[in-house]
């Protein structure tokens, strides 16, 4: 029988011989993960040391294993310590030893000894309850009737991937398996929703991370992402923005400007749109991210991605509006068109009133 986690952090760390040099070291991290100040590390400390490793159950529906390939490549905390040290994992397909019937006994069991107190984490979308349950089953029972079963009693949901968070490649059009996010079918707990496709290893654990110091989840912006790490656009974070401001754009992957790093704005770049961590956190410990490497972001972090156009066809949205305001304005039907430089921080205010739609020619002209 698997035993409740009853050991604090600082405990479990101190058994698996963490210095307490090691662990400051530690506290230092997290706190860079979740954009705090230095001065924090030591309300982290204390926190930690005293926090219990919460048990978590994590969901996977209707995805690509992306998320926790994703996850097996963090580096702070590595994978190794995020299980052993962090969390009680008592329930994921790709990482646990067992199988059939002992993972579903697991799984009922770490729901019954953390009544009330364990996490559920989701990658995958999930075929709706008037959909056919046998699009996607787990042991015999349909996706929805699983996560129903299992946020039950859980004290929040964390949604990993844009399959999770905002329905993903399975949600778009036609919608074959009816397919709905997390928080479109989990409507009485705390959802945090964590896309991207994959999301970066550092913010899923960087989220963990915070709930385990302050015993809530962080605050979000309008689509229930926590604005530590989607707070800004790709835009106003990539090293390619002042070739932006130059109107200086690559017109292909293979011309000049491509090679002298020039903005890839004219290749379909969404970053004006979309809002992530990419460009300061980077993925293989912080080695690289895909518009560094040359390629245009496709926005894989936004709702509906999938069925916002063509990938390299460029964008035309306000610059200055905010993941909530473009929220609120796709909700009430409005026209948010705009060209990226016409709307300049400084005139921002009056064009987002205004909302007037700008083309990509007209936008083109003024830089």
């Amino acid at each position: 029988m698997r035993k409740k986690p009853d050991k604090t952090l600082g405990e479990s760390l101190r058994d698996h011989g963490l210095s307490r040099r090691g662990f400051l070291k530690l506290c230092a991290t997290t706190a860079s993960l979740m954009a705090l100040p230095p001065s924090m590390v030591p309300t982290i400390a204390a926190a930690l040391e005293q926090a219990r490793r919460p048990s978590v159950i994590w969901l996977s529906f209707q995805e690509c294993t992306g998320c926790t390939e994703s996850l097996t490549r963090a580096h702070a905390p590595t994978l190794e310590d995020l299980i052993l040290d962090f969390i009680s994992l008592d329930y994921h397909h790709t990482l646990q030893a067992a199988s059939g019937d002992a993972a579903e006994e697991a799984r009922i069991q770490a729901m019954e000894e953390n009544k009330g107190q364990y996490l559920v984490i989701v990658d995958g979308s999930i075929p709706g309850p008037k959909s056919n349950p046998g699009f996607s089953t787990i042991a015999g029972h349909s996706n929805y009737d699983i996560l129903m079963e299992t946020v039950e009693h859980a004290v929040a949901v964390i949604a990993v991937g844009t399959c999770a968070a905002f329905g993903g490649l399975p949600q778009a059009r036609p919608n074959p398996t009816g397919a709905l996010s997390v928080r479109e079918l989990v409507r009485d707990k705390p959802v945090i929703n964590v896309p991207g496709c994959p999301p970066i290893p550092m913010v899923i654990t960087g989220v963990i991370a915070h709930y385990l110091v302050f015993g809530q989840l962080p605050e979000l912006d309008g689509y229930g992402r926590p604005l530590a790490f989607y707070g800004q656009s790709i835009h106003d974070r990539c090293s390619r923005r002042p070739f932006y401001d130059k109107g200086l754009f690559a017109e292909g992957f293979d011309d000049e400007g491509a090679k002298q790093g020039w903005c890839l704005y004219r290749l379909g770049c969404k970053g004006p749109t979309t809002y992530n961590a990419c460009a300061t956190m980077k993925w293989n410990d912080g080695t690289s991210w895909p518009v560094e490497s040359g390629h245009p972001c496709l926005g894989c972090s936004e709702p509906r991605f999938w069925d916002a156009g063509g990938f390299y066809e460029p964008v035309s949205v306000p610059l200055t509006l905010g993941p909530t305001t473009l929220l609120q304005a796709g909700a009430a039907g409005a026209v948010v068109g705009g060209g990226l430089a016409a709307l300049s921080r400084k005139k921002g205010r009056d064009a987002a009133a205004t909302r007037q739609p700008v083309t990509v020619a007209e936008l083109e002209q003024k830089l």
